[in-house]
């Protein structure tokens, strides 16, 4: 199944509340959402209790940042009324899901999933030695499957984490299922394209290192990051000739400029006939045409959080009264529908 299938298919796809969104979220996450939202039946939802496999120790981050985000997501052009927004505590039904499938779940599934070592090996300043983190490839598959999702948006490093869901589906519909139809489908890793927008400092676009631009600051603010973005180090002085190649600004360029611009700023880099400050007007003319009408928007979204709580509100129960079906299945299948 492809996201050019006539068919429109059933999408699941769920961002952290952990900080301020930047560029590199809106690139690679919420521009696809924005293309798959038009033809297909898509869930989008806040997962603040996946936030909390890694800040558990600081769970106010969640409450400081959950509303922000939403807010950014319909700034972006996310639309209530094609997509159902909503928060993932909101939604019980989730962790009751989880809790079943890890009662199936063999433990050497979750201790092979390659980003479990790697995130350890990267956080190394948090305790992880948590059953909340080596699971939540699993909370990712509860996820996925109480909405029975045909497929879920993901980067080349998400793609373990949609086969561990295929393989819970395919267990819990072999063990339970035999001779009556599969309850769950097995999704499909839905690849779209990535962004290969860097951080301002050319490395990856994260808080941590402290190179975004983030999609609710000021201009003014943009505009300063943008302008003390480091360049190419052989252009000490403005007649000095530089390579594009060597220089984040150029990695900007080729998502935002057009090819006549490149062609111009590759030429007046090389010969030093354009100086770095030059380059970067370009980049900022259109970073400004992109971003000052979302922040607007945001702005005024924003002035009005009674109407995004009922939005979300709405969302919740929409997505709540689909994973309650799929429950009650659940339940039918594992026998558990007692009456007292």
């Amino acid at each position: 199944m492809s996201e050019n299938s006539n068919k429109p298919m059933r999408i699941l796809s769920g961002m952290r509340p952990t900080g301020k969104l930047h560029l590199g979220h809106m690139k690679g996450v919420l521009e696809n959402w924005l293309r798959l939202q038009h033809d297909n039946h898509c869930f989008f939802f806040a997962a603040d209790w996946h936030a909390l496999t890694t800040d558990y120790a600081n769970p106010s981050i969640v409450k400081e940042t959950i509303w922000d985000m939403l807010v950014d997501w319909l700034a972006v052009g996310i639309d209530p009324e094609k997509a159902v927004v909503f928060i993932q505590s909101e939604v019980p039904e989730h962790a009751e899901l989880h809790l079943l499938f890890s009662f199936m779940t063999p433990l050497p599934w979750l201790e092979r999933v390659p980003t479990y070592k790697d995130q350890i090996e990267q956080l190394k300043e948090k305790d992880l030695g948590t059953y909340g983190f080596l699971g939540y490839p699993l909370l990712q598959a509860a996820d996925i499957l109480i909405y029975r999702a045909d497929a879920v948006p993901v980067g080349e490093d998400q793609v373990p984490h949609v086969e561990l869901t295929r393989e819970v589906a395919r267990r819990f519909n072999h063990l339970y299922r035999q001779g009556i139809p599969p309850l769950f489908p097995e999704p499909k890793s839905l690849l779209l394209p990535a962004s290969k927008l860097p951080g301002l400092d050319g490395r990856k676009m994260s808080k941590s290192y402290n190179n975004t631009i983030e999609i609710s600051e000021e201009w003014k603010v943009t505009e300063k990051k943008v302008k003390t973005m480091p360049t190419d180090p052989a252009r000490v002085h403005r007649d000095d000739p530089g390579t594009p190649e060597k220089c984040p600004v150029w990695d900007f360029h080729k998502i935002y400029s057009t090819e006549t611009e490149r062609a111009e700023v590759h030429e007046g880099c090389t010969t030093a006939g354009i100086g770095c400050l030059d380059c970067k007007k370009i980049l900022l003319n259109h970073l400004e045409a992109e971003l000052q009408p979302i922040r607007d928007r945001r702005i005024e979204i924003a002035a009005h959080m009674d109407d995004v709580h009922d939005i979300v509100r709405h969302g919740n129960e929409r997505a709540r009264h689909e994973a309650s079906r799929t429950m009650e299945k659940v339940r039918k299948t594992l026998k558990m529908g007692y009456r007292v």
